[in-house]
């Protein structure tokens, strides 16, 4: 059974930053695309970030320049650091895992999802 569990999620001001964790489990995580997804109360959920198997990465514009996706495969994690954070991006966070090296189709995985809010 596939389990992903987010963590790091929070309050924090305008201009701070947060890291997210994604844990995944019973999956060979050398396998899966892994990327971070968001919704905003009242809107559609959007991708964010994604990071294949190695050091291919895609963004949305949005948070160009102020995130950064990683991975580390031996603790089968991935990492969304947020830094620069604005109001904008207060949103529930999703991990996915999507089978493939490097795949943007739709995810086979979600996590629950962890609350990023900005606010001062």
């Amino acid at each position: 059974q596939v389990l992903l569990v987010e963590s790091g999620g929070g309050l924090v001001q305008p201009g701070g930053s947060l890291t997210l964790s994604c844990a995944a489990s019973g999956m060979i995580f050398e396998l899966y695309t892994m990327a971070w997804y968001r919704q905003a109360p009242g809107k559609q959920r959007e991708f964010v970030a994604r990071r294949g198997n190695g050091a291919r990465t895609n963004y949305v514009d949005s948070v160009k320049g102020r995130f950064t996706i990683s991975r580390d495969g031996a603790k089968g994690t991935v990492y969304l650091q947020m830094n620069n954070l604005k109001p904008e991006d207060t949103a529930v966070y999703y991990c996915s895992a999507t089978r493939g090296t490097w795949s943007t189709g739709h995810p086979d995985y979600w996590g629950q999802g962890t609350q990023v809010t900005v606010s001062s």
